[in-house]
């Protein structure tokens, strides 16, 4: 697979597996010798990048997708990067299924989610360190200092923001270099272009969350789909009602037109649309199954000229689509 320069110098294949919906939010998580031989296939196909969280887990194993990344991937470490988050935990209390999100960048927790981090992951280093979620009551130029200390010791390597805006980008890149913002995109959410400039003047990455509409934009779904209750974040997703199916029928024949005609599939052009929009931009999709592997890893190879990408982007200005899931909400607790 081609490889994409995040900021300054960080290395990644041109699309990354997010790792997430293996333990988290799509559903019971997966058989872990399954997903163990899933990671290993990944490394096999060409993916060089990989994202997880501390939070990624069950109510019983709240860390269980760092645990995972970390035992499958420590045969290949030195030839893979590893991402993952801190900042947030949920409020279990709440009766939604996405737990509203409550955040904590106090330095001392961000120190003690480090270390324990580093232990579940099985490295000496982190790649890419993100803060998950703005905190409101931590300036972000006080994180920006604790990442640069993490940085002076070793412990991680580069860092980044989740869901930041400008003006948080500008006031941490001033303190510490950021090389990274993971913020949600795809044809169904691109609210966050209007970032695109200030990325481009401070050469800053961007990893693209929901690449696919949290699968939608694969079109391998209809409205007899059936997601787990309480367990499958889709399951409340407005993309996949039955109203959202039916307001998303032009956007889905659209994917199905170029698909045909590129001799691709739907989710590769969601993929190749955004990765042709920027040279650093990487989109982590992520999956459970072998050949979505294959799948996703193929939208690399898929070239829209300009013309393509001018009508694609003209038909989903002008297109009616659905709400499109946009994060679980942040909690007002402390």
């Amino acid at each position: 697979m081609d490889k994409r320069i995040l900021g300054r110098d960080l290395q990644v294949s041109s699309i990354g597996l997010g790792c997430m919906g293996m333990s988290h939010a799509y559903g019971a998580p997966a058989d872990k010798k399954e997903m163990t031989e899933l990671l290993a296939k990944a490394v096999d196909i060409g993916y060089t990048f990989f994202d997880t969280a501390e939070v990624y887990g069950t109510p019983e194993h709240p860390h269980d997708n760092e645990e995972l990344v970390g035992k499958a991937l420590k045969p290949y470490r030195n030839h893979v990067v590893l991402a993952t988050k801190f900042g947030i935990h949920f409020d279990m209390d709440a009766e939604e299924v996405n737990k509203p999100l409550i955040p904590d960048s106090r330095p001392e927790t961000i120190r003690k989610s480090v270390e324990t981090s580093l232990k579940r992951l099985q490295t000496d280093h982190i790649d890419l360190y993100y803060q998950h979620r703005p905190d409101p009551q931590i300036p972000v130029e006080e994180v920006a200092g604790v990442m640069s200390e993490l940085i002076a010791e070793g412990k991680i390597t580069h860092w980044g923001l989740s869901e930041a805006d400008e003006d948080m980008i500008c006031r941490a890149h001033r303190i510490c270099p950021v090389t990274a913002i993971q913020n949600r995109y795809s044809m169904m959410a691109r609210w966050h272009t209007k970032l695109f400039p200030i990325l481009e003047e401070l050469n800053i990455g961007f990893v693209a969350f929901s690449p696919l509409a949290n699968g939608f934009l694969s079109a391998r779904y209809n409205k007899d789909s059936v997601f787990e209750a309480g367990t499958d974040y889709r399951s409340v997703m407005p993309q996949f009602t039955e109203e959202g199916m039916k307001k998303n029928g032009t956007l889905l024949a659209l994917l199905h037109q170029i698909a045909e005609e590129k001799q691709a599939t739907p989710a590769q052009i969601s993929l190749a649309w955004m990765m042709t929009k920027r040279p650093y931009i990487v989109p982590i999709p992520g999956t459970r199954r072998t050949d979505r592997l294959y799948e996703n890893a193929g939208a690399a190879e898929v070239v829209l000229q300009p013309e393509e990408m001018a009508s694609i982007d003209g038909a989903l200005n002008h297109m009616e689509m659905s709400e499109v899931f946009g994060g679980s909400r942040i909690s007002q607790k402390n």
